[in-house]
């Protein structure tokens, strides 16, 4: 079964390739972060904060293709969790077939971010989230405690 997340926040620290995104339960209180590269990150806030660009980039470019084919993003789901990545899929609907793209969830959520699409998650992968976090197994390897983002450093 899959549970409705929205992005919570998103963290962007410029001098590290290193960036983190939450992803929290609609209607709930599970949270749990994804570390995606400074590229996605940037194109996640340009997205949320409608800023324009002069020229396509690789999102936009996407986002494009997926119109002039006809297609329709219906959803982001992240269906998988192995050995600390994430798996996600961009599910589209086209001339009345849905289709299953492969996508690193940063690259589907900066997709997505725009069109207020719904990100998925599979309760698999909440559990999983869940029972690592108990176990201290961090999803943010290369930060140590002194380096966990602070409150007033993440956006909504």
């Amino acid at each position: 079964m899959a549970v409705t997340m929205q992005l919570s926040r998103i963290f962007i620290r410029e001098m590290t390739d290193m960036q983190i995104i939450e992803l929290s339960e609609v209607g709930g209180t599970r949270t749990f972060p994804i570390v995606i590269g400074l590229p996605e990150a940037f194109a996640i806030e340009r997205r949320l904060k409608g800023i324009e660009i002069p020229r396509p980039q690789t999102h936009d470019l996407l986002a494009n293709m997926l119109d002039a084919l006809g297609g329709t993003l219906q959803r982001i789901e992240i269906h998988d969790l192995r050995e600390g990545t994430f798996y996600a899929h961009l599910v589209i609907e086209q001339q009345g077939k849905q289709v299953l793209i492969d996508s690193r969830p940063s690259d589907a959520i900066a997709l997505g971010v725009a069109k207020g699409v719904p990100i998925m998650v599979q309760e698999s992968v909440l559990t999983q989230t869940a029972a690592d976090a108990a176990a201290g197994i961090s999803p943010m390897p290369d930060i140590g405690p002194e380096q966990e983002p602070d409150e007033e450093d993440m956006e909504a």
